[in-house]
């Protein structure tokens, strides 16, 4: 099968087209045909080995990646099941996390799979996993958003960003996005209320309070950040960062925690959502929402499968709108 391989860590020119061996469904498992897969911050990071303290934790890889092939977000349709594999069936078209996504096949669990909304292209289902379950987690699992509330979404013409304005708007929150002048537009369609443009604008600084933050930049200092919480609000801190750190966004989402305890406001870190984590009821619930037209994928652009080094650069310089996707012929 035609695949995108990554040998060693490095930028994302390191990855490079390659005819490899197709996995096989063992016991258990499921193999998609891949036909889309979304690009997340999350890969450039595996791609890089960065923050480096994240090689000496597992499952990256220390010297070199842990896997050959990049990528985790797809959509596509089964092709075959292993033993002991109920509810799927060759032939269903499926969204989901599938390990090694950046290749003409992918093998992952049913748990990490739901059936593609019928509305949606592959492209935009591909866009889905990991963009909205974070946003989902963000806003109503660990934000505990409710109706009435002031929120604001840091980041909210990014991929995560922009689920989370639809997800916050729907439960009947007062949303203010931040974000560029060139997504304004886009990010008040989505539902925001209000948007604040961050590169004429500090939000910290502007006097207003909110109930939650989201905050998927980083950037800002803990203490400007709790200034611009309501005194009983919550900030949901989820990472950020660039490359070539130490740490990384972990040493914010550290300082996170370590003060929560000592503050009447809820900090929170957004602990990532990874591939084999307890997804399904997630993703059941975002394309839930997205199947009762509440909730809409936003692709910024696409790449065919040579190209996916291109769509990895796009996403790590951090200015996409919405999500970039991955084409599999």
């Amino acid at each position: 099968m035609k695949a995108i391989v990554q040998e060693r860590f490095g930028p994302p020119e390191v990855l490079r087209p390659a005819e490899i061996e197709a996995p096989q469904a063992g016991p258990g498992q499921v193999l998609v045909r891949v036909r889309a897969a979304a690009v997340n911050p999350y890969d450039w990071h595996l791609l890089r080995g960065d923050p480096y303290v994240a090689r000496l934790l597992g499952g990256v890889g220390l010297t070199r990646p842990k896997s050959l092939v990049a990528g985790i977000d797809a959509a596509g349709e089964v092709v075959a099941v292993g033993a002991g594999v109920d509810g799927v069936r060759p032939g269903d078209e499926v969204l989901g996390f599938c390990p090694g996504a950046f290749a003409e096949f992918a093998c992952t669990t049913p748990g990490l799979l739901v059936p593609k909304p019928a509305g949606l292209t592959f492209e935009e289902a591909a866009a889905v996993p990991m963009a909205a379950v974070t946003a989902l987690r963000g806003i109503r699992t660990v934000g505990r958003a409710r109706a009435g509330q002031r929120v604001l979404v840091n980041g909210a013409g990014g991929g995560i960003g922009t689920f989370a304005v639809q997800i916050a708007a729907d439960l009947g929150a007062e949303v203010t996005g931040v974000c560029s002048a060139r997504n304004a537009e886009l990010v008040r369609s989505l539902g925001a209320a209000h948007v604040v443009d961050y590169t004429r604008e500090d939000f910290t600084g502007r006097g207003e309070r909110y109930d939650l933050i989201l905050d998927n930049v980083g950037g800002r200092p803990l203490g400007r950040l709790r200034r611009a919480l309501t005194p009983r609000g919550t900030l949901v801190a989820n990472g950020g960062g660039s490359p070539g750190h130490v740490f990384g966004a972990m040493g914010s989402l550290l300082r996170v925690v370590a003060t929560d305890p000592f503050v009447r406001q809820r900090l929170r870190p957004l602990v990532p959502t990874v591939p084999d984590g307890p997804v399904h009821q997630d993703l059941l619930a975002v394309t839930a929402l997205i199947e009762a037209g509440r909730v809409t994928p936003v692709v910024d652009r696409t790449y065919p499968l040579a190209e996916t080094a291109a769509g990895v650069r796009h996403v790590e310089q951090g200015h996409g709108r919405g999500k970039a996707v991955i084409t599999v012929a």
